[in-house]
């Protein structure tokens, strides 16, 4: 395929020697605890190529975690690294704030060739190196344009981990652990097929918002992620989705739409939303952005919000210009049709492929998803049951991760050009793994 960009007929990495690893128990000790993911993956690993990865003792392991979203072309796709090798080896600038250099205007052209065959007119700031960078600015754009404070999110939702994005996130435990009052948002219910209010959601929004007394304000903005990733891989319905944008646009209302995990094609389209056939005000993005894993975050937003002035909103490393230059040849990768027909056959094929283990397993549990992001709701077999089949796929080889309420959804996000045959091989652990769980006592 013209969009692939793995090698696999290079020589795999050679496995590290036990006396260059670093003794990581040791110094691991002097880690924070905030730390997470080491939890779940307890390995050295060393290397890493498309699919798989590799530990210090030479063991491979299938990746349907890929940096949660941040390798949709897996890991070290070739012609990547090619780019970073030529900036290095030119001298080019590695730290540039917003001057202008080559490498961000090679990140221009490759935005122009996203945005300008949809029909886009939008412009674009480079806020810092996070999509939770991105998502302060976007909020910072949206009370600015409207002279309004307040923003309506969703029960469910993922923003971020710094004080505005934590406003706009749902989760009760990190928005504790800010220590700090989180004021100005009002959440609403997300869809979902497991409770009634799904039905009259758009309703219920519609009522607040023209009722005079209803204690919500007008709000400068809606945030909202057309498919919750953290929140337990649900993807809103597309004419949800539409009926939201016109709501709000009636309104005066501006829509974020949040792509940092499932946008750059993670659900068949570019962007997460392109299905809907919608146009949001502002457009968040991050993670996949660079091809790998180098941090670079984006804003996308309408000429009129065009409202910040000089130095209203910047930081030290809003000018990554190594994530610039893999950006610059990662973005007409990921927006390749042909990539995104790709991922649309994959992940339908990958839903059918748990369905069947879900089956064989001999229980009731969802499938759900668009394009690569994947779940299987396990929260009907106990509330423990996800975080299990994660540990037991792990010892079998393949990471996935454990995501939703209570961590009770299996989520899975191979790269978007992975082989047929991973499929195939992560769908056969995770029944395994799934069957091991449901064999043995909690």
């Amino acid at each position: 395929m013209p969009v692939r960009v793995l090698d696999p007929a290079a020589p795999a990495a050679a496995p590290a020697r036990a006396a260059d690893v670093v003794p990581v128990q040791r110094l691991a000790s002097r880690e924070a605890a905030v730390r997470s993911y080491h939890a779940a993956y307890p390995k050295n690993f060393v290397s890493g190529r498309g699919s798989h990865l590799q530990d210090a003792q030479g063991a491979r392991y299938l990746d349907f975690f890929c940096g949660a979203g941040a390798m949709n072309l897996g890991h070290n796709p070739p012609v990547v690294k090619a780019a970073l090798v030529e900036h290095l080896q030119g001298d080019a600038l590695l730290h540039g704030l917003d001057l202008e250099t080559p490498a961000r205007e090679g990140l221009r052209q490759a935005l122009d060739g996203v945005l300008v065959p949809r029909g886009l007119d939008y412009k674009y700031l480079s806020p810092g190196p996070t999509g939770a960078n991105a998502v302060e600015a976007a909020l910072k754009i949206a009370r600015r344009a409207t002279g309004r404070r307040g923003v309506i999110a969703f029960t469910g939702a993922f923003h971020g981990m710094s004080l505005g994005a934590l406003g706009v996130t749902a989760n009760r435990q990190v928005r504790e652990a800010s220590g700090a009052a989180l004021p100005d948002v009002t959440f609403f219910p997300f869809p979902d097929p497991r409770h009634p209010w799904t039905e009259h959601s758009l309703a219920h929004l519609e009522h607040v918002l023209d009722d005079t007394h209803s204690g919500v304000a007008l709000p400068a903005a809606v945030i909202v992620e057309s498919v919750q990733a953290e929140g337990g891989v649900n993807p809103a319905p597309l004419e949800w989705m539409a009926g939201l944008v016109a709501l709000c646009r009636s309104r005066g209302v501006l829509v974020i739409a949040d792509d940092i995990q499932v946008g750059c094609t993670r659900t068949g389209t570019f962007f997460s939303f392109d299905a809907a056939g919608v146009t949001p005000d502002i457009v968040v993005l991050a993670k996949a952005l660079s091809g790998v894993g180098l941090p670079l975050s984006l804003v996308l937003f309408r000429p009129d919000l065009d409202v910040l002035g000089p130095g209203e909103h910047n930081g030290t490393f809003r000018g990554n210009q190594l994530a610039f230059a893999a950006a610059a040849v990662t973005l007409p990768l990921l927006a390749d049709p042909a990539l995104g027909g790709e991922v649309l056959a994959k992940g339908a094929l990958m839903q059918d492929l748990l369905r069947d283990q879900v089956a064989a397993a001999g229980i009731d549990a969802t499938v759900r998803g668009r394009g690569l992001i994947l779940g299987v709701d396990l929260v009907d077999t106990g509330r423990d049951t996800a975080s299990r089949v994660q540990r037991e796929c792990f010892r079998r080889g393949l990471l996935v991760e454990a995501a939703g309420r209570h961590d009770t959804v299996v989520k899975m996000l191979p790269p978007l050009n992975v082989e047929h045959a991973d499929l195939h091989e992560g769908a056969d652990v995770f029944g395994q793994a799934l069957q091991a769980v449901l064999a043995s006592p909690s």
